[in-house]
């Protein structure tokens, strides 16, 4: 959704000029915000240090909006592919919000509250799945399964992330 409107005198006549609903940097200086389709600023505006903890990956696969996610070393280059907790290797380090496309460029939140997940009873501890880029309500017990505590469900569909030591167990 666009952002609101607003007149503006330019060169002595009004002109209509819509407000910036995210920020590319300095080419932004001294425009007005608007809000998002959300009703919040755009993580874009905030100042450095303030708003969502996030690192951005290119895709090694299709990520869906929701899902748990690795982050790992791809000959020197950091990418992002979904958690897995059927085995070693893959524990979570974030989520991601957005889906992402194989190749592009993915935000992946380390700390927050994922707010596209499903199925989850509020109030119940939230943890790594073996479907890969999925998370459980029920701790793995499974021999070479990764047991990760993720967080707590807030609702049906959100969690706050807070990513837990893997346990690869035996």
């Amino acid at each position: 959704m666009p952002g609101q409107t607003f007149l503006r005198r330019v060169g002595g006549l009004l002109q209509e000029i819509r407000g910036v609903q995210a920020s590319t940097g300095a080419a932004d200086a001294d425009k007005i915000p608007a809000l998002d389709a959300t009703g919040r600023l755009d993580n874009s505006m905030m100042p450095v240090g303030i708003g969502a903890e996030t690192q951005i990956a290119p895709a090694s696969e299709n990520l869906a909006a929701g899902d748990s996610v690795n982050l790992w070393n791809d000959a020197g280059t950091m990418r992002a592919r979904k958690a897995d907790g059927s085995s070693a290797g893959k524990p979570a380090d974030g989520f991601v919000l957005a889906a992402v496309t194989s190749g592009q460029d993915a935000t992946v939140y380390t700390d927050g509250i994922n707010t596209q997940a499903s199925g989850l009873t509020a109030g119940q501890d939230v943890y790594l799945g073996t479907t890969a880029g999925l998370v459980t309500q029920t701790a793995l017990t499974g021999a070479g399964q990764v047991h990760q505590r993720l967080g707590k469900a807030l609702s049906a569909t959100s969690y706050v992330f807070e990513r837990g030591e893997p346990i690869t167990l035996a």
